[in-house]
Parts: C-alpha cells; sequence; structure tokens
C-alpha cells in the first residue's frame, strides 16, 4: 500500500502538569509512514504562563491510552488505512529520539508543515508520539497527517 493520506484530530486534551503523550502515531508491521505536518494549540487563560514544553519522539512502548480513528485525506481511496493512532495517555510510553522540541505559549498554537523532501519517517511497527510538559493544567487540540 503507498499514497493513502491519512490524518488525525483530538480536541480538548487536558495536559496535566507532568510529561504527558497527547498523541501517538503507530505504523502498522512492514509498512512505513511519511508524516508531513503536525500541529498543537492550548486554551490557556493566563498570558503570563509559562510556555509549554512540546516534543516530538519516537516511542518504543505504546503505554496506555484511548484509541484515535485516523481518516483518510481524502477519502475516495479503495485501500484501508493500516496506520493507527492512540490518544491520552494515562500510563506514558517509553521514549527514545527527540525529534523537535519547541516552547509554545498557552495561549497559541504551532504547526510544523516538512520542508521538500523532509518529512518524518516512522518504519514499519514503529511509533511516533506528541508530548507536552505544562506548568499549568490547559486544553489542548493535537493534529497529525501524512502517508502510508
Amino acid at each position: 500500500m503507498a499514497g493513502v493520506r491519512f490524518k488525525g484530530t483530538k480536541s480538548g486534551i487536558s495536559t496535566g502538569t507532568s510529561a504527558k503523550t497527547l498523541l501517538q502515531l503507530v505504523a502498522a508491521s512492514n509498512h512505513g509512514v511519511l508524516v508531513d505536518e503536525w500541529s498543537i494549540s492550548f486554551q490557556g487563560t493566563s498570558n503570563s504562563a509559562a510556555p509549554i514544553r512540546v516534543r516530538v519522539l519516537r516511542q518504543t512502548s505504546a503505554g496506555t491510552m484511548s484509541s484515535l480513528t485516523l481518516v483518510k485525506d481524502p477519502d475516495d481511496t479503495d485501500e484501508t488505512l493500516q496506520t493507527t493512532a492512540q490518544h491520552t495517555a494515562t500510563a506514558e510510553p517509553t521514549a527514545s529520539d527527540v525529534l523537535f522540541e519547541e516552547y509554545v505559549h498557552p495561549q497559541a498554537g504551532y504547526t510544523w508543515q516538512a520542508p521538500f523532501g523532509r518529512v518524518i519517517k516512522i518504519g514499519g511497527g514503529d511509533r511516533l508520539g506528541i508530548e507536552v510538559l505544562a506548568g499549568a493544567d490547559v486544553s489542548a487540540t493535537v493534529r497529525i497527517a501524512g502517508e502510508e
């Protein structure tokens, strides 16, 4: 399978005040995934609050999370998506390589779009997570898009 685009979004996730994975993408066994966009935004209420650390990282375990349904984009292909996703960790996955680390104001957001030829590749059976560390609990929306 190749060339099937997907996207996944989850809104209203509480960040808590310790490191928390908000979204994890899981490539199917023997099927690589290319991520070309991810974003995160927050609904903080204090303009003087400390920035929130956002990391995109490889993860070596699943942790404990709820299932997130990815959708095809566009949805006119006959293939079935093999990639899966989870959201809102209650038990953190094991972190591995950190690919991105940004600090984002809790009343703002951040979007990363891959420069030409510089997508994030996830190998078959591997995991990619978006994790936050906030000083105060705020509501977040996280989104990811790519191709399998």
